[in-house]
Protein backbone atom coordinates (compact mmCIF):
# COMPACT_ATOMS: atom_id res chain seq x y z
CA UNK A 1 0.00 0.00 0.00
CA UNK A 2 2.87 2.53 0.74
CA UNK A 3 4.79 1.58 -2.85
CA UNK A 4 0.64 2.81 -4.37
CA UNK A 5 1.29 5.95 -2.33
CA UNK A 6 4.30 6.67 -3.89
CA UNK A 7 3.22 6.08 -7.44
CA UNK A 8 0.10 8.43 -6.53
CA UNK A 9 2.62 11.00 -5.08
CA UNK A 10 4.72 11.00 -8.40
CA UNK A 11 2.00 11.59 -10.64
CA UNK A 12 0.82 14.19 -8.91
CA UNK A 13 4.14 15.95 -9.03
CA UNK A 14 5.30 15.15 -12.44
CA UNK A 15 1.56 14.55 -14.30
CA UNK A 16 -0.30 17.48 -12.48
CA UNK A 17 2.09 19.82 -10.97
CA UNK A 18 1.35 19.87 -8.07
CA UNK A 19 3.24 22.06 -5.02
CA UNK A 20 5.87 19.99 -2.75
CA UNK A 21 3.73 21.38 0.20
CA UNK A 22 0.09 20.06 -1.11
CA UNK A 23 2.56 16.74 -1.98
CA UNK A 24 4.04 16.39 1.81
CA UNK A 25 0.35 17.06 2.82
CA UNK A 26 -1.23 14.22 0.64
CA UNK A 27 1.49 12.02 1.45
CA UNK A 28 0.52 12.73 5.42
CA UNK A 29 -2.90 12.07 5.24
CA UNK A 30 -2.36 9.00 3.09
CA UNK A 31 -0.23 7.25 5.58
CA UNK A 32 -2.61 8.44 8.45
CA UNK A 33 -5.46 7.06 6.68
CA UNK A 34 -3.30 3.05 5.61
CA UNK A 35 -2.15 3.28 9.45
CA UNK A 36 -6.06 2.99 10.09
CA UNK A 37 -6.23 0.49 7.37
CA UNK A 38 -4.19 -1.93 8.57
CA UNK A 39 -5.17 -1.42 12.36
CA UNK A 40 -8.75 -3.18 10.74
CA UNK A 41 -5.99 -6.40 9.64
CA UNK A 42 -6.80 -5.11 6.37
CA UNK A 43 -3.69 -5.87 3.57
CA UNK A 44 -4.97 -4.32 0.73
CA UNK A 45 -6.75 -1.53 -0.71
CA UNK A 46 -8.96 -4.08 -2.68
CA UNK A 47 -10.40 -4.97 0.76
CA UNK A 48 -11.10 -1.60 2.00
CA UNK A 49 -14.95 -0.37 1.61
CA UNK A 50 -17.20 2.75 1.90
CA UNK A 51 -16.82 1.80 5.82
CA UNK A 52 -13.64 1.62 6.35
CA UNK A 53 -13.30 5.18 5.47
CA UNK A 54 -16.44 6.58 6.90
CA UNK A 55 -15.18 5.25 9.93
CA UNK A 56 -12.01 6.47 9.90
CA UNK A 57 -13.27 10.02 9.35
CA UNK A 58 -15.70 9.47 12.48
CA UNK A 59 -12.22 8.42 14.48
CA UNK A 60 -10.52 11.54 13.19
CA UNK A 61 -13.33 13.60 13.77
CA UNK A 62 -13.50 12.31 17.72
CA UNK A 63 -9.62 12.88 17.89
CA UNK A 64 -10.36 16.39 17.75
CA UNK A 65 -9.61 17.26 13.84
CA UNK A 66 -11.66 20.27 12.61
CA UNK A 67 -14.24 19.54 9.99
CA UNK A 68 -11.49 21.20 7.21
CA UNK A 69 -8.89 18.78 8.28
CA UNK A 70 -11.55 15.89 7.63
CA UNK A 71 -12.36 17.26 4.33
CA UNK A 72 -9.07 17.43 3.47
CA UNK A 73 -8.46 13.98 4.23
CA UNK A 74 -11.22 12.60 2.69
CA UNK A 75 -10.32 14.42 -0.96
CA UNK A 76 -7.08 13.09 -0.49
CA UNK A 77 -8.43 9.52 -0.25
CA UNK A 78 -10.65 10.24 -2.56
CA UNK A 79 -8.39 11.20 -5.37
CA UNK A 80 -6.27 8.60 -4.73
CA UNK A 81 -8.71 5.83 -5.10
CA UNK A 82 -9.48 7.65 -8.11
CA UNK A 83 -6.03 6.98 -9.47
CA UNK A 84 -5.75 3.70 -8.65
CA UNK A 85 -9.57 3.04 -10.31
CA UNK A 86 -8.12 4.83 -13.65
CA UNK A 87 -4.78 2.79 -13.56
CA UNK A 88 -6.62 0.04 -13.18
CA UNK A 89 -4.91 -1.33 -9.78
CA UNK A 90 -8.72 -1.30 -8.51
CA UNK A 91 -12.17 -2.08 -10.06
CA UNK A 92 -14.00 -0.06 -7.68
CA UNK A 93 -13.87 3.45 -6.11
CA UNK A 94 -15.16 3.07 -2.16
CA UNK A 95 -15.48 6.58 -2.07
CA UNK A 96 -18.17 7.33 -5.17
CA UNK A 97 -20.83 6.88 -2.72
CA UNK A 98 -19.61 9.02 0.52
CA UNK A 99 -20.00 12.68 0.68
CA UNK A 100 -17.95 15.24 2.08
CA UNK A 101 -18.43 16.72 5.72
CA UNK A 102 -20.29 19.76 4.99
CA UNK A 103 -17.59 22.74 5.51
CA UNK A 104 -18.02 25.47 8.34
CA UNK A 105 -16.94 28.68 6.22
CA UNK A 106 -14.83 30.70 8.70
CA UNK A 107 -14.39 34.38 8.32
CA UNK A 108 -10.33 35.18 8.22
CA UNK A 109 -8.88 36.93 10.61
CA UNK A 110 -7.67 40.51 8.94
CA UNK A 111 -6.33 43.52 9.49
CA UNK A 112 -7.31 47.05 10.16
CA UNK A 113 -5.99 49.98 7.76
CA UNK A 114 -4.42 51.82 11.34
CA UNK A 115 -3.02 47.91 12.24
CA UNK A 116 -1.44 47.22 9.04
CA UNK A 117 0.01 50.91 8.90
CA UNK A 118 1.84 49.79 12.02
CA UNK A 119 2.63 46.39 10.91
CA UNK A 120 4.66 48.01 8.19
CA UNK A 121 5.85 50.65 9.89
CA UNK A 122 7.84 48.30 12.17
CA UNK A 123 11.14 47.07 10.36
CA UNK A 124 13.59 49.61 11.05
CA UNK A 125 15.21 50.38 8.12
CA UNK A 126 18.68 51.45 9.48
CA UNK A 127 20.07 47.93 7.80
CA UNK A 128 20.36 45.15 5.39
CA UNK A 129 17.61 43.31 7.25
CA UNK A 130 15.20 45.69 8.10
CA UNK A 131 15.38 47.12 4.75
CA UNK A 132 14.42 43.31 3.51
CA UNK A 133 11.89 43.21 5.87
CA UNK A 134 10.26 46.25 5.38
CA UNK A 135 10.37 45.18 1.08
CA UNK A 136 9.05 42.18 2.41
CA UNK A 137 6.05 43.27 4.24
CA UNK A 138 5.67 46.11 1.95
CA UNK A 139 5.44 43.23 -0.91
CA UNK A 140 3.06 40.36 0.90
CA UNK A 141 0.42 43.77 1.49
CA UNK A 142 0.35 45.26 -2.20
CA UNK A 143 0.30 41.74 -3.69
CA UNK A 144 -1.86 39.19 -1.75
CA UNK A 145 0.86 36.40 -2.70
CA UNK A 146 1.16 33.35 -0.36
CA UNK A 147 4.25 33.27 1.83
CA UNK A 148 5.44 30.04 0.04
CA UNK A 149 5.47 32.05 -3.57
CA UNK A 150 7.15 35.17 -1.75
CA UNK A 151 10.03 33.38 -0.80
CA UNK A 152 10.54 31.64 -4.36
CA UNK A 153 10.08 34.85 -5.91
CA UNK A 154 12.79 35.29 -8.54
CA UNK A 155 14.82 38.49 -9.65
CA UNK A 156 13.77 38.15 -13.01
CA UNK A 157 9.93 37.78 -11.87
CA UNK A 158 9.83 41.69 -10.92
CA UNK A 159 9.58 44.38 -13.29
CA UNK A 160 9.89 47.50 -11.15
CA UNK A 161 9.86 50.00 -14.20
CA UNK A 162 6.67 48.87 -15.13
CA UNK A 163 5.42 47.64 -11.82
CA UNK A 164 4.56 44.50 -11.47
CA UNK A 165 5.68 40.94 -11.29
CA UNK A 166 5.36 37.11 -11.95
CA UNK A 167 4.13 34.73 -9.14
CA UNK A 168 4.28 31.22 -9.46
CA UNK A 169 1.28 29.67 -7.44
CA UNK A 170 0.09 26.41 -6.78
CA UNK A 171 0.21 24.43 -9.67
CA UNK A 172 3.36 25.83 -11.20
CA UNK A 173 0.06 28.71 -12.09
CA UNK A 174 1.48 32.05 -13.48
CA UNK A 175 -0.28 35.08 -12.69
CA UNK A 176 1.04 39.00 -13.00
CA UNK A 177 -0.12 41.44 -9.67
CA UNK A 178 0.85 44.89 -10.16
CA UNK A 179 2.83 46.75 -7.67
CA UNK A 180 1.93 49.87 -5.33
CA UNK A 181 4.54 53.05 -5.21
CA UNK A 182 5.54 52.22 -2.11
CA UNK A 183 5.94 48.31 -2.62
CA UNK A 184 7.96 49.68 -5.50
CA UNK A 185 10.17 52.48 -3.10
CA UNK A 186 10.92 49.55 -1.00
CA UNK A 187 11.87 47.01 -3.35
CA UNK A 188 14.14 49.25 -4.80
CA UNK A 189 15.66 50.28 -1.83
CA UNK A 190 16.26 46.65 -1.17
CA UNK A 191 17.35 46.08 -4.30
CA UNK A 192 19.93 48.86 -4.04
CA UNK A 193 21.11 48.84 -0.77
CA UNK A 194 20.15 45.45 1.43
CA UNK A 195 20.38 42.84 -0.91
CA UNK A 196 23.79 43.15 -1.88
CA UNK A 197 24.98 43.27 1.33
CA UNK A 198 22.68 40.15 2.52
CA UNK A 199 24.01 38.40 -0.54
CA UNK A 200 27.94 39.02 0.48
CA UNK A 201 27.64 39.26 3.89
CA UNK A 202 31.09 40.07 5.45
CA UNK A 203 32.44 42.55 2.43
CA UNK A 204 29.22 44.24 2.02
CA UNK A 205 27.84 44.90 4.89
CA UNK A 206 27.34 48.85 5.73
CA UNK A 207 27.37 51.18 8.78
CA UNK A 208 23.87 52.40 9.46
CA UNK A 209 24.90 55.90 8.57
CA UNK A 210 26.63 54.78 4.99
CA UNK A 211 23.05 53.39 4.34
CA UNK A 212 21.48 56.28 4.54
CA UNK A 213 23.96 57.75 1.74
CA UNK A 214 23.66 55.02 -0.63
CA UNK A 215 19.88 54.44 -0.55
CA UNK A 216 19.59 56.25 -3.88
CA UNK A 217 22.57 55.43 -5.73
CA UNK A 218 23.36 52.08 -4.94
CA UNK A 219 26.23 50.28 -3.73
CA UNK A 220 28.23 50.77 -7.40
CA UNK A 221 28.56 46.90 -8.31
CA UNK A 222 29.44 46.06 -12.04
CA UNK A 223 26.74 43.80 -13.82
CA UNK A 224 29.32 41.28 -14.07
CA UNK A 225 29.38 40.44 -10.25
CA UNK A 226 33.16 42.12 -9.40
CA UNK A 227 33.47 44.46 -6.99
CA UNK A 228 37.09 45.49 -6.27
CA UNK A 229 38.91 42.53 -8.34
CA UNK A 230 36.46 40.30 -6.05
CA UNK A 231 34.08 37.54 -7.38
CA UNK A 232 30.55 38.16 -5.55
CA UNK A 233 28.24 35.05 -4.76
CA UNK A 234 25.16 35.05 -6.67
CA UNK A 235 21.73 33.95 -6.09
CA UNK A 236 18.46 34.02 -8.64
CA UNK A 237 15.97 34.19 -5.86
CA UNK A 238 14.74 37.69 -4.49
CA UNK A 239 14.58 37.51 -0.29
CA UNK A 240 17.93 36.14 1.22
CA UNK A 241 18.51 35.48 4.68
CA UNK A 242 21.59 36.91 6.33
CA UNK A 243 24.00 33.99 5.31
CA UNK A 244 23.11 35.38 1.63
CA UNK A 245 20.48 31.86 0.83
CA UNK A 246 16.97 31.75 -0.23
CA UNK A 247 14.60 33.00 3.02
CA UNK A 248 12.36 29.89 3.91
CA UNK A 249 9.10 29.64 4.86
CA UNK A 250 8.94 29.37 7.94
CA UNK A 251 11.79 32.09 8.71
CA UNK A 252 9.12 34.74 6.96
CA UNK A 253 6.57 33.65 9.13
CA UNK A 254 8.31 33.94 12.60
CA UNK A 255 9.43 37.45 10.66
CA UNK A 256 5.49 38.41 10.49
CA UNK A 257 4.81 37.61 13.62
CA UNK A 258 7.88 39.52 15.58
CA UNK A 259 7.03 42.92 13.96
CA UNK A 260 3.08 41.97 14.55
CA UNK A 261 4.19 41.83 18.41
CA UNK A 262 6.44 44.82 17.76
CA UNK A 263 3.50 46.52 16.04
CA UNK A 264 1.36 45.94 19.01
CA UNK A 265 -1.20 44.16 16.98
CA UNK A 266 -3.00 41.98 19.72
CA UNK A 267 -5.33 39.81 16.91
CA UNK A 268 -3.95 35.79 15.90
CA UNK A 269 -1.56 36.80 12.94
CA UNK A 270 -1.29 33.68 10.74
CA UNK A 271 0.90 33.36 7.46
CA UNK A 272 -2.03 34.35 5.62
CA UNK A 273 -3.58 37.36 7.41
CA UNK A 274 -1.40 40.30 4.89
CA UNK A 275 -3.14 38.39 2.37
CA UNK A 276 -6.50 38.26 3.79
CA UNK A 277 -6.38 42.30 4.47
CA UNK A 278 -5.15 42.51 1.05
CA UNK A 279 -8.73 40.87 -0.50
CA UNK A 280 -10.75 42.69 1.76
CA UNK A 281 -9.36 46.12 1.53
CA UNK A 282 -9.68 46.11 -1.96
CA UNK A 283 -13.42 44.98 -1.60
CA UNK A 284 -13.96 47.24 0.64
CA UNK A 285 -13.16 50.12 -1.79
CA UNK A 286 -15.48 48.60 -4.54
CA UNK A 287 -12.92 46.58 -6.42
CA UNK A 288 -14.23 43.74 -8.18
CA UNK A 289 -14.50 39.99 -7.05
CA UNK A 290 -13.01 38.46 -10.54
CA UNK A 291 -10.22 41.03 -10.37
CA UNK A 292 -9.53 40.18 -6.46
CA UNK A 293 -10.13 36.50 -7.70
CA UNK A 294 -7.37 36.89 -10.46
CA UNK A 295 -4.46 38.66 -8.26
CA UNK A 296 -5.01 36.03 -5.53
CA UNK A 297 -4.69 33.21 -7.97
CA UNK A 298 -7.97 32.05 -6.67
CA UNK A 299 -8.88 28.72 -9.30
CA UNK A 300 -12.47 28.81 -7.97
CA UNK A 301 -14.44 32.51 -7.61
CA UNK A 302 -15.99 30.67 -4.48
CA UNK A 303 -12.71 30.86 -2.71
CA UNK A 304 -12.67 34.51 -3.06
CA UNK A 305 -16.46 34.94 -2.06
CA UNK A 306 -15.70 34.22 1.29
CA UNK A 307 -14.41 38.29 1.79
CA UNK A 308 -17.86 39.39 0.67
CA UNK A 309 -18.79 37.70 4.27
CA UNK A 310 -16.57 39.95 5.69
CA UNK A 311 -17.76 43.26 4.50
CA UNK A 312 -21.06 41.94 5.24
CA UNK A 313 -20.50 41.55 8.84
CA UNK A 314 -18.89 45.12 8.64
CA UNK A 315 -21.88 46.41 7.19
CA UNK A 316 -23.75 45.06 10.31
CA UNK A 317 -21.75 46.48 12.75
CA UNK A 318 -21.70 49.65 11.37
CA UNK A 319 -25.46 49.44 10.74
CA UNK A 320 -25.92 48.51 14.80
CA UNK A 321 -23.47 51.48 15.63
CA UNK A 322 -25.04 54.28 13.75
CA UNK A 323 -28.74 53.78 12.74
CA UNK A 324 -31.05 54.78 15.39
CA UNK A 325 -33.14 51.80 15.53
CA UNK A 326 -30.36 49.02 15.32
Amino acid sequence: MEELIEVFLNYLSVERGLSQNTIVSYREDLNIYIDFVKSRSINSLSKTTKNEITDFMFQQKDRGLSVNSVTRRLAAIRMFYRFLVRERILNNDPTSLIDSPKLWKKIPETLSLNEVEALLSAPKIKHEQGIRDKAILETLYATGMRVSEAVNLKLDNVNLEIGFLRCIGKGNKERIIPLGRKAISSLKRFLEVGRPALLNPVRNRLPEATIDVVNSKGLGLKKDGISNGVKRKESEFLFLNRFGKKLSRQSLWKLIKRYAKLARINKPIRPHTLRHSFATHLLERGADLRSVQEMLGHSNISTTQIYTHINKDRLKSIHRMFHPRP
